[in-house]
């Protein structure tokens, strides 16, 4: 397990190297939620829709709406693509997220460990990457096998592990679509650290993220890979 935890964990808290870490902020005022929320992710590699369980993560989910609704996750990247190679395959995850944009990039949030939602990572899972709890802000993954080493472990000496992080969905379709992200090419050079041949080239573009009602295919000719710019 321990072994398992630094496979899967360290490299969700380096997603957001290079953005200085900010206190987290209050959720903000809006009207009440559903229990559920699906928000349709349409990529250049096809449509994945993600149900959001705003009665169990309601900070986690509420946060992830306001990207969706000001339309800040618009343009941004599935950049990255962890592979395991243990375990039944696919195993790992793929992640995106505004990577600090500074004109997208939101407050920090508070920390939903899975001892108090009871969301657990398994395969299809929406999970926020963070630096210490309390810092996430808008990278999340999306998980292609069962990982509870992600999950808190609130008996652990360890702080990472005793806090875990936050899940807060799962993929109710296009599972298809996550694995040809996962799939896609990466670059044997870019990224950093754990992270160094992890990252998507070219990265897959999320062309719109709309909660589902509000939700218009793009037309099939723009539903490209965007060009890498790293």
């Amino acid at each position: 397990m321990k072994r398992r935890f630094v496979l899967a964990a360290l490299p969700l808290a380096a997603l957001l190297a290079g953005a200085a870490p900010r206190s987290p902020a209050s959720e903000p005022s809006a009207a009440p939620l559903p229990d559920t929320v699906d928000v349709a992710l349409n990529t250049g590699k096809g449509t994945i829709v993600v149900e959001l369980d705003a009665k169990d993560a309601p900070v986690t989910v509420r946060n992830f709406l306001r990207y969706v609704d000001e339309k800040r996750f618009d343009g941004i990247v599935f950049y990255r693509s962890m592979r395991l190679d243990w375990g039944k395959q696919p195993n790992g995850l793929i992640q995106a997220g505004t990577r600090g944009d500074p004109k997208r990039v939101l407050p920090p949030i508070a920390h939903e460990p899975t001892s108090e939602t009871g969301i657990l990572h398994k395969a299809g899972t929406l999970s926020m990457a963070r630096f210490a709890p309390g810092t996430a802000t808008s990278e999340f993954s999306i998980l292609l096998s069962d990982m509870p080493s992600l999950d808190a472990h609130p008996e652990s000496d360890d702080p990472e592990a005793r806090a875990g992080y936050a899940a807060f969905g799962h993929v109710v379709a296009g599972m298809d679509v996550v694995k040809a992200i996962w799939e896609s090419p990466l670059s044997p050079t870019k990224g950093e650290g754990g992270l160094k041949g992890q990252m998507l080239d070219p990265p897959v573009k999320i062309l719109t993220a709309r909660r589902v009602p509000d939700f218009v295919p793009e037309p099939k000719e723009t539903a490209e890979p965007v060009e890498s710019t790293d």
